[in-house]
């Protein structure tokens, strides 16, 4: 069966720590790999620095450490994910998310997303767990996401 195009919701895959990562597609401003990270000083060790693209200083995090899913480790082979930032600031209209593998591009049937409510609380970040078929996947929470990461900016400079 096929779907028509505002029957499906077009995302990002990635791979954060021991979770999937469901990203929104028309958030996503470009995905690369080998890319310089440039340490930040005095913020959490989510933030795990910044990097340069596009003229910008785009701030850098490791999902996994800060919805507590794991340790990504930061390496001449980082993977990244550069998202728009939807809050509005013009000083920080973009941040990146670490990832360990290429991001895989999907299609799910809006009927194929189904909410998983296995568990009572979701972690910092987590809009919600999502079903993928029997896999299950994060939706991260962007404005809770960006925020933190605006926090923590400030309270460092």
């Amino acid at each position: 069966m096929s779907y028509a195009s505002n029957d499906e919701v077009r995302g990002v895959l990635i791979q954060a720590g021991a979770e999937r990562v469901l990203l929104p597609n028309a958030t996503v401003a470009e995905m690369m790999s080998r890319v310089s990270v440039e340490p930040i000083p005095d913020v959490p060790e989510w933030l795990v620095g910044q990097i340069a693209w596009h003229g910008w200083n785009v701030p850098l995090l490791s999902y996994a450490r800060f919805s507590g899913h794991g340790q990504e480790q930061v390496s001449g082979n980082n993977k990244v994910v550069v998202l728009k930032a939807l809050g509005g600031n013009a000083d920080m209209p973009y941040f990146a998310l670490l990832t360990q593998s290429f991001p895989q591009l999907i299609a799910v049937p809006r009927d194929g997303l189904l909410a998983d409510a296995s568990e009572e609380s979701l972690p910092q970040g987590v809009h919600m767990r999502v079903l993928l078929g029997e896999q299950s996947a994060l939706l991260p929470d962007l404005d809770a996401i960006e925020a933190a990461v605006i926090a923590a900016l400030s309270a460092a400079a």
